[in-house]
């Protein structure tokens, strides 16, 4: 079993599901008492919410570099960036490193391709939902990819940051996603990526009146499958 490096702690309680997954995926597979090989590398989230606020992803690229050398240094076999919207500055992190950095779009792509999907919704913070890695990626892919109108966009990561991230999960919070989910397939998205790793606490399939792809479970099935091929 190859050991899978994760960077996590944005949030910490996103974090948490990445590692129950990780941890129930591989024992679904090998069984026994089996579980997965990880090495966590947790951030002060206050730090890079500040680097994100400000514009600074030069300085964000940096760090999450170092985090993932190291990480590799100790035996990591790949990299898991535990944040979508940290993915922006991925490639930057990816060109350091010696080992795989498995990207979330790259994963959710090939994830959305099984599932036949070819329009889909973007759910996340703004940084993610404005941000061209998913549209690109995906696009590559020949899938469109739809986000909500900007007051939706500002109520979505106005939540994430005042509510989810600080593991507050609100019903009334629940209703405004799911009619943002509605509009969106109104606009004819096939199916919606719930594209920050807190929204999949909040928002479940049943939620949702669309498919809903969530970005954690994907990534995470992407690195077991890595870690046990």
């Amino acid at each position: 079993m190859k050991t899978i490096g994760l960077i996590g702690g944005m949030s910490w309680h996103s974090t948490v599901t990445y590692y129950q997954l990780l941890n129930s995926m591989v024992n679904a597979r090998c069984g026994a008492a089996h579980s997965a090989k990880i090495l966590l590398s947790s951030i002060d989230f206050e730090s890079f919410r500040v680097l994100q606020e400000t514009g600074r992803w030069d300085v964000a690229a940096l760090e999450f570099g170092r985090l993932a050398k190291a990480l590799e240094g100790a035996g990591a076999d790949c990299i898991l960036l535990g944040s979508n919207t940290a993915h922006i500055v991925a490639e930057e992190v990816r060109s350091v490193l010696d080992i795989p950095l498995l990207h979330v779009a790259d994963c959710m792509a090939s994830h959305l391709l099984a599932n036949k999907i070819r329009r889909v919704g973007l759910l996340g913070t703004r940084f993610t939902m404005e941000a061209p890695f998913f549209p690109e990626i995906l696009g590559r892919h020949g899938i469109e990819v739809l986000v909500p109108e900007e007051s939706s966009r500002a109520r979505i990561n106005e939540s994430i940051f005042s509510e989810l991230t600080k593991g507050v999960f609100l019903e009334e919070t629940r209703r405004e996603y799911v009619q943002i989910i509605e509009a969106l397939g109104a606009q004819g998205a096939e199916g919606v990526i719930l594209g920050c790793t807190e929204i999949g606490l909040l928002v479940s399939p049943e939620d949702s009146p669309i498919p809903s792809f969530d970005t954690t479970q994907v990534h995470a099935q992407a690195a077991v499958d890595f870690a046990l091929e």
